[in-house]
């Protein structure tokens, strides 16, 4: 049991590890091989979310899917709310890269929409590759 939670929480960390490379891959590089704005705004954004899913199942890794995805998800939203609030110190951070990545700098209801899919997508690809393999 333990050596299979172990296994699990290392998957997740690895599946969490490839969604941040690949989305600072794609905004660092989408628009330099001409992919369109579309693809790199709301494809890191739903890379975003996915990558939210990812930490907290490895975090948590014996809860309920269901529950994490829902908890993803309330993050996910709760922080493109986050972005109505200003203040000075909050908005020089939101323009640094960090900021900008962590936080985002300004609101879209298709970020959530965004946010959504990713958590959905990594729901539906962390069932795929937990289904126990026949030997």
């Amino acid at each position: 049991m333990q050596r299979n939670l172990m296994r699990g929480r290392l998957l997740l960390f690895v599946a969490l590890l490839v969604t941040i490379a690949s989305g600072l891959a794609l905004r660092r590089y989408g628009y330099a091989i001409n992919l369109p704005f579309a693809i790199v705004k709301y494809g890191g954004s739903l890379l975003w979310g996915a990558m939210v899913y990812w930490l907290l199942a490895a975090i948590f890794v014996l809860q309920e899917r269901f529950r994490i995805a829902a908890a993803a998800l309330f993050i996910a939203v709760a922080v493109e709310f986050f972005r109505l609030w200003h203040t000075p110190d909050l908005d020089a951070f939101r323009l640094t890269a960090t900021g900008a990545l962590l936080l985002g700098r300004v609101f879209s209801p298709w970020n959530i929409v965004a946010y959504t899919a990713g958590i959905a997508l990594a729901r539906v690809l962390d069932h795929a590759l937990s289904k126990p393999r026949p030997l």
